[in-house]
This record gives C-alpha cells, sequence and structure tokens, in this order.
C-alpha cells in the first residue's frame, strides 16, 4: 500500500470540498484529512444531500471524545462543516466552491444494477453534476486551484450506464483545463473498494451471518480489490502530483470474487448459489485498457494515463510500463494472500478463530 510519505502539507491552510462526503470513500478521506498528517487545513466542508446521513457523521465525531481521538476530534469541531445539496443543482454547487481551494468529486451514482434501470438518474449526477462543478469553477473566476474527480475501473471499455457517464465525466474533467488555466482537473480511477457500502464482502458478510445462502455471479468473475485507505491515498496521490488532465491509478491486487466468498465462508456449513451475471456486469474489470497502455506512465507506485489532448503537452512515454491491459483477468491474490487482506473488516470474527 502507498503511504503518505511526501504527501506533507497538502493541506496546509487549504480550503477543502468534498462532494459526497457522507459516503464510504468521502468518510475516510475527511477522517484522514482531520488527522493533520497531511497538514492542517483552514476548513473542510462537506456537501451531501442526505441530511440523515450528515446527522450521524456528526455524532460519530461527537463520540470519538477519547484519548486516542482527541486531535480529530478538537479538528471536526474546529474544522467540519456541512451543507445540504445536490451536485445536481448548479446554484447550489457555484456557492459551494467559493473560497475553496480544493475540491474532491466524491459524489456519485455507482450501483451497477440501478444505473441501468434508472440511466438518466446515473446521467443527472455523474456526468451533469461534473459539467456543473467544472462550470461553477470556471465561471466564477475563483480560487480552486485543484479538483479531483472519482472514477472507476467501469469506465475502462465501459458497458454498463454506470462506467459509461463516468467515462464521459473523466472527459468532462480533462477538456475543463483547456478552459481554466487557473485550476486543475484530475481523476482517480480503481476498482472494488473492500469495506465501501455496496460493495461485495459486506454483502457476503452479511448473507454468512443470516446462515446463507451467498450468493456468486459467476465461477469466473474477478474485480481489483484496495481498501478505502488506498482509495484515499490514490486522491491524495493525485492532488500532490497529478499534471492537468491525467488519472491516477492505483497498482493493487485482483482475485477471484467466488475465492473471496470461500475465504469468509472459511469451511462453515454455508451455501454458495451462482446467480450469474447482473445487468450490465463484465465478468473481468480493466483498469488500463490496451488503447491506454500507449500513453500511460509510472510514477510514485502508481499508473498514469496522460490525457488524449494534446495542447495539455502530454507526450507519449519513450518506455512503455505495460505491456498489455491492466486487467482484472491477471487475479494474483491466494486463499492466504485474501485471508490476509480480508482480515481488517471481519473484526471479531478474528479472535473467535474463524479465518483461522
Amino acid at each position: 500500500m502507498n503511504s503518505t510519505k511526501g504527501l506533507t502539507n497538502i493541506f496546509e491552510g487549504k480550503n477543502v470540498l468534498v462532494i459526497g462526503g457522507t459516503g464510504s470513500l468521502g468518510k475516510t478521506l475527511i477522517r484522514r484529512i482531520l488527522t493533520g498528517e497531511m497538514g492542517r487545513p483552514k476548513r473542510i466542508t462537506v456537501l451531501s444531500r442526505d441530511e440523515a446521513k450528515q446527522h450521524y457523521m456528526r455524532l460519530d465525531y461527537l463520540h470519538r471524545r477519547v484519548a486516542t481521538d482527541e486531535i480529530m476530534y478538537q479538528n471536526f469541531q474546529d474544522l467540519l462543516q456541512f451543507r445540504i445539496g445536490d451536485v445536481r443543482d448548479y446554484a447550489t454547487v457555484l456557492q459551494a466552491v467559493r473560497d475553496v481551494d480544493i475540491v474532491i468529486q466524491a459524489a456519485a451514482l455507482k450501483q451497477v444494477p440501478s444505473c441501468e434501470y434508472f440511466p438518466f438518474e446515473a446521467v443527472k449526477t455523474n456526468i451533469i453534476g461534473a459539467q456543473n462543478l467544472t462550470r461553477a469553477v470556471m465561471e466564477d473566476h475563483n480560487s480552486v486551484e485543484t479538483v479531483v474527480g472519482i472514477s472507476t475501473d467501469k469506465a475502462c471499455k465501459p458497458i454498463n450506464v454506470m462506467g459509461m457517464t463516468k467515462a464521459i465525466m473523466e472527459r468532462i474533467f480533462v477538456e475543463a483545463n483547456l478552459r481554466c488555466s487557473k485550476s486543475r482537473f484530475v481523476c482517480v480511477r480503481y476498482g472494488n473498494v473492500i469495506a465501501s457500502r455496496g460493495s461485495v464482502v459486506p454483502l457476503f458478510l452479511d448473507q454468512i451471518a443470516t446462515g446463507g445462502p451467498v450468493t456468486v455471479t459467476t465461477r469466473d468473475m474477478t474485480r481489483f480489490l484496495l481498501s478505502l485507505d488506498e482509495a484515499a491515498e490514490t486522491v491524495f496521490a493525485a492532488i500532490r502530483y497529478a499534471l492537468p488532465g491525467e488519472t491516477y491509478i492505483p497498482r493493487v491486487k485482483a482475485a477471484r470474487i467466488v475465492d473471496v466468498a470461500e475465504v469468509l465462508i472459511n469451511g462453515r456449513n454455508i451455501e454458495m448459489t451462482f446467480v450469474g451475471i447482473r445487468p450490465g456486469e463484465k465478468t473481468h474489470e480493466i483498469m488500463v485498457s490496451e488503447e491506454e497502455i500507449y500513453r500511460t506512465i509510472e510514477r510514485g507506485g502508481y499508473y498514469v494515463i496522460c490525457p488524449l489532448i494534446s495542447e495539455l503537452g502530454s507526450r507519449p512515454p519513450e518506455k512503455q510500463v505495460l505491456n498489455g491491459e491492466y486487467s482484472s483477468a491477471e487475479a494474483n491474490l491466494n486463499r492466504e494472500s485474501l485471508k490476509q487482506l480480508l482480515a481488517p473488516y471481519l473484526g471479531d470474527s478474528i479472535e473467535q478463530g474463524i479465518l483461522a
């Protein structure tokens, strides 16, 4: 896992806006920023549309006032603000970006089947939301230095609505660099975040807790797996090092989903059933396509895709760092490695010997 070494003070004295800050990634980003490990920001603002999630997020920090969390608690009291609003609404976004230095756009419709059944809802959040943000930064002539868009492996050779909308979001961010020289727009792209809401590991654990069955799509399906902290560190690296229009991609492991299920079941008498691929799903995910490898470089332990637009000054790398597409089909996590990777998400079950 990449560390925050070299990222010292990237948030020092900055006003930071996290759109979708009450989601799984947003909360992890804010928790890490509040520690002050990368500098103490001037202000952190959460913009999201769910008042209940904001309420419980406040309560969570209020209940953290113990010795080990004292710094984070004090920073929460001094620095963290909440705004109710939707990235779909331009006026809301325009107000939110004023006097902001760094924007992290983590709001999204990300559930693949939901986007298939409600495609235009995905368009409104993932595409129009991105356009609202870039427009607000450009038209307000404000102080925004860096905007980071959170993308997904599904944006690479997309076959589903979620991936298609995220692919367009990436291009909106890249193009925005041409019209707003004062600000830098970059993206990060990554795979399945293990502990995020709606991801496969929490689903399997819930199914196991109720006695099963554990539902697996197909025996061949693979996915990239990374922790929330690894996802957050990719964002931090992009803020520190990315050039305009670049997309940062973490180098992470991949596994067969059936192996993930079997590790979590761990020999218990729980049935596993195969239910087939859901609408819009791929068997394997790709983070760098064969078309993108010719403009992919390596920097600080990350793959970096340079922008297609020649005006942004990107040139083909002198040395090709990938010989083929970066795909989860090259699953490289065996059962023992999976046990180690999944251990932090099982809580007390580790002590009970469930993974022993």
